[in-house]
């Protein structure tokens, strides 16, 4: 199983390997990146086989970022999407991915029965040619050679040179210029971004990073910094002042001239809904915008808009009503029957003030698409039985299935009639494909219920039986 722990600074280098052999040109997928918006973006971490698996945490929800196999196998690639889909059905967890390559979206679109897929336009990074940037030949790079001209003709003594920590109080101040002119306006990302900046500083040369200074008449007037993934060179860092002309494209070129070397491509990274920054990157005549997908996979239950009512031979299937949420308390609060349930809410929740938060629980566990948890009543008079329960929604027409009843209803086969017809309604109404339940190993009854519903046996742990029911059985 996969277990996610915090990225911090000094797991950014564990990653160098898999991001100098990514070939996403998906600038995301460098140390400079996961240095620089470690804090943004809050990113977790984990391996499976010779994949790793980054995890980020942006508005509230986690994305997965497509995962990358050391070795390129895309094999492996797709046994740990399949190790994701589990960890987040088994913690109840929509499945977002972000990062997702163009060439590798439509096999995954296709693992799903339903998702929806975005590539939102700000996050799109620039990938230009290197051979473009090291000449600014022909006409269509005319504005560029024209700018670095007139850099060389206004600072005939400019000189570009690979960066050194002798250099880091220099740069600082530097940064500290450019920060008071150009960063006038509120901007949080810009704020959070310069930031990290001062902070990558000291770690250039630890994380292989290349860097470099251009100055004119003694003074830094641009910095850059990199990092080589796969065939190209990420720009992580590119800052001039704007007070010495055509300090810009001059310090992309020289850098792409000191430290692009066998590289086909560079990628400038994305511009992050800023139209003057997108209108400089376009001026520049990009090779492509690389696009980063964004694709969330539909369960069944997430196109149910209300509860159903379902009729067996003995019982009524539906709703559980404000006015029944006593005996709903008296099932859901009762301690000692519901260790079988496998969940007890003193852990959560042990201050309950009124019995009607169980059944206002169960109402939100529907709210946000985790559980269909559907009152068990008698036909003849209406008496409230139990409760039966579809939940674990998995991401290929999979689903759970629960049941607990109410200790004078146990022994007249209520359970099997529920289990059976909640099973039948999500074969024929939800698309479901495959049914699962288990049961405690001690609860005996429960498992031979279980089988007498139509389910067969699925294995076992030292904790539970597991069982299962497709549509043909």
């Amino acid at each position: 199983m996969l277990k996610f722990q915090h990225t911090g600074i000094e797991d950014v280098m564990r990653f160098k390997p898999w991001f100098e052999t990514q070939k996403t040109h998906i600038a995301d997928y460098s140390v400079g990146f996961q240095f620089m918006w470690h804090k943004a973006l809050a990113p977790d971490h984990s391996f499976f086989g010779d994949c790793l698996i980054l995890r980020e945490l942006y508005a509230g929800k986690y994305y997965f970022y497509y995962p990358i196999s050391l070795h390129g196998d895309p094999a492996a690639e797709e046994a740990a999407i399949s190790e994701i889909e589990r960890f987040c059905r088994d913690n109840d967890m929509r499945l977002h991915f972000t990062n997702v390559p163009r060439e590798k979206l439509p096999a995954l679109v296709l693992r799903y029965n339903a998702a929806s897929v975005s590539d939102n336009r700000r996050w799109r990074d620039y990938l230009y040619l290197t051979d473009e940037f090291l000449f600014y030949a022909g006409k269509k790079h005319a504005g560029q050679r024209n700018h670095v001209n007139k850099f060389k003709k206004l600072y005939p003594c400019w000189q570009f040179r690979p960066y050194t920590d002798g250099d880091r109080e220099r740069v600082v101040a530097f940064l500290k210029e450019y920060e008071e002119v150009q960063l006038g306006k509120e901007d949080r990302l810009a704020d959070e971004e310069i930031a990290e900046v001062y902070a990558i500083l000291p770690h250039l040369g630890e994380f292989g990073m290349p860097a470099g200074i251009l100055e004119a008449e003694g003074k830094i007037v641009a910095f850059s910094a990199g990092e080589r993934c796969g065939d190209m060179l990420v720009i992580h860092i590119e800052k001039a002042l704007r007070g010495y002309e055509g300090a810009y494209p001059m310090i992309a070129q020289q850098f792409a001239l000191a430290f692009s070397d066998g590289l086909k491509y560079i990628n400038r990274m994305d511009d992050a809904g800023d139209l003057g920054l997108r209108k400089s990157k376009l001026q520049y005549l990009p090779y492509a915008l690389v696009d980063k997908y964004n694709v969330i996979a539909g369960r069944a239950i997430d196109g149910v808009q209300k509860l159903p009512e379902i009729e067996t031979e003995r019982l009524l299937l539906r709703p559980v009503e404000d006015c029944e949420a006593e005996a709903y308390a008296a099932l859901a609060g009762d301690i000692e029957r519901n260790r079988f349930w496998g969940y007890d809410y003193r852990e959560d929740h042990p201050n309950i003030a009124h019995m009607s938060w169980f059944l206002q629980s169960a109402r939100e566990d529907f709210h946000h698409r985790s559980e269909m948890p559907l009152g068990i009543f008698l036909r003849e008079t209406g008496e409230f039985v139990g409760e039966t329960v579809l939940h674990r929604f998995g991401y290929h027409a999979e689903a759970e299935v629960g049941v607990r009843l109410l200790e004078k209803f146990e022994g007249n086969g209520f359970a099997r009639e529920a289990v059976s017809a909640y099973t039948e309604y999500a074969f024929s109404k939800l698309g479901i494909e495959r049914m699962e339940a288990k049961c405690f190993r001690e609860n005996v009854r429960s498992g031979k219920m279980l089988l007498s519903s139509g389910m067969k046996e699925d294995g076992a742990d030292d904790t539970y039986f597991y069982f299962y029911r497709t549509a043909e059985m």
